[in-house]
């Protein structure tokens, strides 16, 4: 070809090209990122490359709203926008659904272990007293235990105490107090047990039999159509809430819900969910941070709701007594006014009388609302908003429950009030009270005046970790030999470890929660929790089981004492008839919960070991990567299992060059291994060492492997139903006589 040609032809796409990039886009100075549409740029604080400070002017806010009008009406022809589903009076509670928990099912608040029982009552009297209760509530079973096995995450939701029939009256007790309940649904989890089923199917099927209200749709990026037909067909319909927003805002028809992660400028963004549908319900949420300032302020200028996620994957992550003394007046205002929040005339960022004073009006026929943001660190007081003079018009601020007089001044009228230090104003305007008394007014100033008298500032803003502290493990007997009484075979026998000095090194490896304070565990020597852990610790002599607690061992122990668990689903779920499968004998027993191991070893005349123990067993003094030395070793583990349904365990005994420097065997590679629990006010979790052979694929969600002595699991336990699992046995220590 010749270069004229080519030169053609590069021209030729050039153009193409920006056609394409034209014909897709929409002429706007201020387009959307993402979820977010930016303030205008005129409002900005002094800043190290202009160094000054700038504020709009009224021309300026009216060529913004002028241009995000245009930007939205256009927007909303391009994707064929039909708002019909926000009118169906199955999904109008979504409309008024302002405060929204997740909440782990593992929460001690939620389930007593101990009475075997689940405590609604109870969760939500704690969150009405702190922080003022919920709308709605998203329940979580699944992450991040799943994949520990090749339980689905429906089978993890079967497994809950009680199952589906205990979890239907879960839902009818949220509902008697006026919340709505919504269940996760991860697409990701393709690699455990096949459902057989379409995962819109399956949760609609399960959602429907309970009685639950909605989907919270883990790492989507809105929900397919699908799950609205699915829904529909069966004839309960549920809300859908995706967790990331809208790959293409034609889902915005369907979805009557989202999360928002944000990014927080001085100046408060607009919802790009919002602003399009001003019916949808965003949920904006900024779960590590131990400040919500930015998240709650956001919300409430845009009327939209807030995700009050505490107790993170088990990881409890409490708001400051400010946080949610702000949290109880937002929503108490936005549920007494969520018809006005509505309004399709919203108009954000209206002007304002000071600097780093934010507001947005919401316009309706009788009465109009402004909530308000003071972005600054410092209180601002006096002149705050310049209206034009309504004859007739009363003004109430709702933040102090009280009425103002505006002030005339050349046909306006000037409200004069007081905004804290990062604090929130709404003002009222109407008519309706120069007629007759407003019943929903009368009550929220009541009500606001009352918490009015306490200003936010005298609530603290320090954030402490929850502190943990360890499940006691007794001491045995002091023994100078492997145990007599109980029958030896080769694969009983025990090993004395001698006492020592061990440099004990060990971290999480939980996905999330990175390397802040409460993550992981809180040893006893340590003042919180956290990922990282090293002490020097002298370790007594101890003697430990060569091997896991086989199968054999365990049905020894089970038709001796009779041992039966008051709650024995999953208990032994692989053995049939009250015994193990043929050729299991040698394997390690599984599908014991810690209380199931607990009991065998007091049986035994013995005890599980603590975390450091097992470590040491396996790592020596030599700080070795692995029980068998510092290179991985294929050959010193079970083959690893990545189908969707486990496979059985290795024989104990498979495995001989994967013995520790003490010569103690199977420590890693085929089935993780209770060691320690810790507890706080709301999670218990055990300490599972060594890993399993059962790896399943195509997600990075799954419950990690630990096969470096360096790293331990953090299991989540609810109840022994759901706690079994198939890749979890255990092995035993007993007390040496020192010499």
């Amino acid at each position: 070809m010749k270069d004229n040609q080519l030169i053609l032809l590069a021209l030729f796409l050039s153009f193409a090209l920006l056609n394409i990039s034209t014909s897709s886009a929409q002429d706007t100075p201020n387009p959307p990122h993402s979820e977010q549409i930016s303030a205008p740029a005129c409002q900005s604080p002094p800043d190290w490359d202009t160094a000054r400070a700038t504020t709009c002017t009224q021309a300026e806010i009216a060529a913004w709203l002028d241009d995000i009008k245009h930007w939205r009406a256009e927007h909303l022809l391009r994707i064929g926008y039909d708002g019909s589903e926000y009118a169906r009076p199955e999904l109008l509670w979504t409309q008024s659904s302002f405060i929204q928990a997740q909440m782990m099912t593992h929460d001690r608040y939620f389930y007593d272990s101990a009475a075997q029982k689940y405590t609604v009552d109870r969760y939500l009297a704690d969150l009405d007293q702190r922080y003022g209760g919920i709308d709605s509530v998203l329940p979580w079973p699944t992450y991040p235990n799943l994949g520990i096995d090749s339980r689905n995450q429906y089978d993890l939701f079967r497994d809950l105490p009680g199952g589906i029939a205990e979890m239907k009256r879960v839902v009818e007790q949220f509902h008697r107090h006026g919340v709505r309940v919504l269940f996760p649904v991860m697409m990701w989890d393709q690699g455990t047990h096949d459902e057989g089923t379409p995962n819109w199917v399956a949760t609609s099927r399960y959602l429907a039999e309970i009685g639950a209200d909605g989907i919270n749709g883990d790492t989507l990026e809105g929900m397919a159509r699908v799950f609205r037909t699915a829904s529909d067909g069966i004839g309960h319909p549920l809300a859908l809430e995706p967790e990331l927003g809208f790959g293409s805002n034609e889902m915005l028809a369907y979805n009557n819900m989202s999360w928002g992660y944000w990014k927080y400028d001085f100046a408060p963004s607009i919802s790009t969910y919002k602003w399009l549908e001003s019916r949808h319900m965003v949920h904006i949420c900024d779960r590590w941070a131990h400040d919500h300032i930015d998240d709650l302020q956001s919300a409430f200028f845009n009327g939209t709701g807030f995700e009050s996620w505490e107790n993170i994957w088990g990881i409890w992550n409490q708001m400051t007594p400010r946080d949610a003394e702000a949290l109880r007046r937002i929503a108490t205002i936005e549920r007494a006014y969520h018809s006005l929040l509505l309004s399709p005339a919203w108009e954000p960022n209206v002007l304002t009388q000071q600097f780093g004073v934010f507001a947005s009006r919401w316009l309706g026929a009788q009465s109009t609302l402004w909530t308000v943001v003071n972005r600054n660190h410092y209180p601002i007081s006096g002149r705050q908003l310049s209206l034009p003079y309504k004859a007739g018009a009363r003004y109430f601020d709702l933040w102090h429950g009280i009425e103002i007089t505006p002030t005339q001044e050349d046909g306006t009228s000037i409200l004069n009030f007081d905004l804290e230090p990062d604090g929130y104003g709404a003002i009222l305007e109407t008519t309706l009270e120069a007629t007759a008394p407003d019943p929903t007014l009368h009550d929220l100033l009541q009500k606001m005046h009352a918490l009015g008298q306490k200003p936010l500032a005298s609530f603290s803003k320090e954030w402490v970790a929850l502190p943990q502290r360890i499940v006691e493990i007794p001491e045995t007997a002091a023994l100078a030999s492997a145990l007599p009484s109980v029958p030896q075979s080769p694969l009983q026998k025990m090993i004395r470890v001698p006492e020592g000095d061990f440099v004990f090194r060990v971290n999480g490896i939980e996905i999330e929660g990175m390397n802040d304070e409460g993550v992981d565990f809180q040893y006893p020597w340590e003042p919180s929790a956290r990922r990282f852990h090293q002490t020097k610790l002298h370790i007594k002599s101890f003697w430990i089981d060569t091997y896991p607690v086989t199968n054999a061992e365990f049905k020894k122990f089970v038709h001796t004492t009779h041992y039966h668990p008051a709650n024995d689903h999953n208990f032994l779920k692989d053995w049939m008839s009250q015994t193990y499968p043929m050729g299991w004998a040698n394997k390690p027993v599984t599908w014991v919960s810690l209380e199931d191991a607990r009991a065998y070893a007091r049986w035994a005349g013995k005890r599980l070991p603590h975390e450091w123990e097992w470590q040491y067993a396996a790592q020596g003094t030599d700080g070795r990567v692995y029980p068998w030395g510092n290179d991985w070793n294929p050959e010193a583990v079970p083959k690893p299992d990545q189908g969707r349904e486990v496979q059985p365990a290795s024989d104990v005994d498979a495995h001989p060059r994967g013995g520790s420097w003490f010569g103690v065997m199977d420590m890693v590679g085929n089935v993780w291994q209770w060691t320690d629990e810790y507890t706080d006010d709301h999670t218990s979790a055990a300490v599972v060492r060594g890993g399993s052979h059962y790896q399943p694929r195509g997600s990075r969600w799954y419950f990690p492997q630990a096969y470096k002595l360096s790293e331990h699991g953090k299991y989540l336990l609810i109840a022994p139903s759901i706690d079994r699992s198939a890749t979890i046995g255990f092995r035993c220590v007993a007390d040496a006589e020192r010499h």
